[in-house]
């Protein structure tokens, strides 16, 4: 017993060193000063819903507009995510408060929409859009105070404060539409230590905005652009009618308030996620399940086998050994290579792959390298290591496929780097087809998309090639026991020995073990989170590799036990029996979590799922694949055979 705590304290004491590691990140960019008075860029990122989960981008509504709209240049991820950072006419200068201003150049003219712009703010309102804007890097949030317990409520009036990413476009009241049109921004700043003699300097660390809805003719406004706020008890809402034009002033105002927090860790307030004790319980959960299982595993296989290796290594009666039954007796069979050796190495050689960019992303991002700060930085980093990783795919590919007697090596090599990355590459585009034919920003821009190409054929397919040549050259894995020519002749298989049971019962440990943080990372997805907790992740990751492996391994001993030798393609299959679950639990949060009725975002979520749910049985399949195998290798060496 007291091993067992001494283990659970070990491990919990590496939980708490991962967690620490969340809070600490390189930051993306270096920390701007500010002096008194400097101009402080506001810039709009994009429009989100996450009803439609079609991006927009901010001017194709009619916001007022700068007398010069430019993009900001952006990485790979940010135009992947549909991310369109452009600059707005909001003035806003460090430390300088402004009470109410309009913001289109023409103060006692307000602005007009017609009816066309009119009905497509209506929709955008009903669709529960958000408008997200940036001032320096820091995304803008919008503060939601609510009472934590209502018992308590009496005895003491604090409030829980959380944060929600970007701001409301409008809201509705009944069947009638109302804009936000007047933002209250209120930024804060941290004053840095400088000598005497300098003058101070600022830290913009964190980004507020309070929305309000005020009609034309409470907002009263001058010819300097000044307006006056009415009180807020007397004013009416500024409603648009979809019917007809409307008329309306879009005004801000700037507060600024001074701030302990720190430059470093300004991105806080962000991540801040009230479930972090759901993650706790869940990894300590999983750890212990996980460990408990391994253990009874290890141990009855070990043992069966010992008793098996014992038996089978005795040289007793012939008559004994004529009734043999187990998995000795298909050792003349248990390496024949299986059908299409081909795609099956092609999609080991995928899974390995991913596997290895998998893990290094999760690394790096544990690490603190890949923090929201620096934005589109995780996609392109997973693209541009999934391309690089061809190598490893390839070799590993091409020493399999000559160890399955493959001959075809330039075909088997082209096939590694076409088969998995084309299904994507095609499900993608069709996808994306409909993204354009909706106008969203979240459409892949036809230059992107050549790069894209030029990049899977310019760099992945060489390196796939590369490391095939190599894999194929080298020496095949080494089987301990030879095939007979003639193939054995399989018995009857039980009911429970089928394939879908199979993937059925192996399926359930490892989802088990990792199915509480695929519902953050399905809210990170979907509903426009931001998710950081790469130090549970990696855990967990770890955790899916142990129990995929085991699985695996008992699954082919029994296959084997049963006298069936066919063990290839089904380990293969079986070990990414978890994937079938995340596809149920992707059903699952669909019907339960999210409020998509249209017909192209439900296509987006699952053409999305889809690929997702292809990868991740790509990589349980290669990871539970290699462990059967080195199992299956280790076991026939082991026994005597004639």
């Amino acid at each position: 017993f007291s091993f067992l705590q001494e283990r659970l304290r070990y491990v919990l004491g590496l939980l708490l060193l991962l967690h620490s590691t969340d809070s600490f990140y390189v930051p993306g960019v270096a920390p701007i000063n500010f002096h008194r008075n400097d101009p402080v860029e506001i810039k709009a990122v994009k429009l989100t819903s996450s009803r439609t989960q079609l991006p927009y981008e901010y001017y194709s509504l009619p916001f007022c507009q700068p007398s010069k709209i430019t993009y900001k240049a952006e990485n790979l991820g940010e135009v992947l995510r549909g991310d369109r950072i452009v600059n707005t006419p909001f003035q806003v200068s460090m430390n300088v408060e402004k009470k109410c201003e309009v913001l289109c150049n023409f103060p006692n003219k307000p602005v007009t929409l017609t009816v066309e712009q009119s009905k497509l703010i209506a929709e955008r309102i009903r669709e529960d859009y958000y408008v997200h804007l940036i001032a320096d890097n820091l995304p803008v949030a919008t503060r939601l105070e609510f009472y934590s317990n209502r018992e308590e409520e009496e005895k003491k009036k604090e409030k829980d404060v959380q944060f929600e990413h970007g701001y409301r476009l409008g809201f509705m009241d009944g069947n009638k539409f109302y804009l936000h049109n007047h933002l209250s921004f209120i930024l804060y700043y941290h004053r840095e230590d400088v000598e005497e003699s300098q003058e101070h300097t600022y830290r913009v660390v964190r980004f507020e905005v309070i929305p309000q809805s005020i009609k034309l003719e409470d907002l009263k406004a001058d010819e300097k652009s000044m307006c006056t706020l009415p009180e807020a008890t007397g004013s009416a809402p500024q409603e648009i009618d979809p019917t007809k034009e409307n008329q309306l002033l879009f005004t801000y105002s700037v507060h600024w308030e001074e701030s302990d927090i720190k430059w470093a860790s300004r991105w806080d307030t962000y991540l801040t996620m009230s479930d972090v004790q759901i993650h706790w319980f869940s990894i300590i959960n999983s750890v212990v399940v996980v460990f408990f299982l391994s253990g009874i595993l290890s141990m009855i296989i070990i043992r069966t086998l010992r008793k098996d290796i014992a038996n089978y290594n005795k040289e007793d009666d012939i008559e004994d050994t004529m009734e043999e039954s187990g998995w000795k007796l298909v050792h003349g069979d248990v390496f024949r290579p299986p059908q299409y050796p081909m795609i099956l190495s092609s999609l080991l050689g995928s899974g390995i792959q991913l596997f290895c960019m998998i893990l290094i992303v999760i690394f790096v991002a544990m690490l603190g390298m890949l923090s929201p700060s620096s934005r589109g930085a995780l996609m392109t980093t997973a693209c541009f290591l999934f391309m690089f990783m061809g190598v490893f795919g390839g070799f590993f590919a091409g020493r399999l496929y000559r160890t399955l007697k493959g001959h075809r090596w330039k075909k088997g090599a082209f096939c590694t780097a076409t088969l998995y990355p084309g299904v994507v590459f095609g499900i993608c585009f069709i996808l994306n087809c409909f993204i354009w034919g909706k106008h969203s920003s979240g459409a892949v821009p036809f230059p992107t998309m050549v790069a894209l190409l030029c990049m899977w054929f310019g760099i992945s397919l060489p390196l796939v090639y590369l490391g095939y040549y190599f894999g194929f050259r080298k020496q095949p894995y080494d089987n301990p026991v030879r095939t007979n020519q003639i193939p054995r002749q399989i018995p009857e298989q039980r009911w429970y020995m089928n394939k879908f049971v199979g993937i059925l019962m192996a399926g359930i440990l490892p989802f088990g073990a990792m199915f509480i943080e695929l519902f953050f990372i399905f809210s990170a997805i979907w509903e426009n989170q931001f998710y950081y907790l790469f130090g549970f992740l990696f855990l967990v990751f770890i955790i899916l590799v142990v129990s995929c492996s085991q699985i695996s391994i008992v699954m082919v001993y029994f296959q084997l036990c049963a006298e069936d030798y066919r063990w290839w393609w089904r380990t293969f299959l079986v070990s990414g029996g978890s994937a079938f679950y995340v596809l149920i639990y992707a059903v699952f949060y669909f019907v339960n979590k999210l409020d998509i009725v249209e017909f192209i975002p439900s296509l987006l979520y699952f053409g999305y799922t889809a690929l997702m749910v292809l990868s991740f049985w790509l990589l349980t399949g290669t990871i539970g694949f290699y462990a059967a195998y080195m199992f299956v290798r280790k076991i026939y060496a082991a026994v005597k055979i004639d």
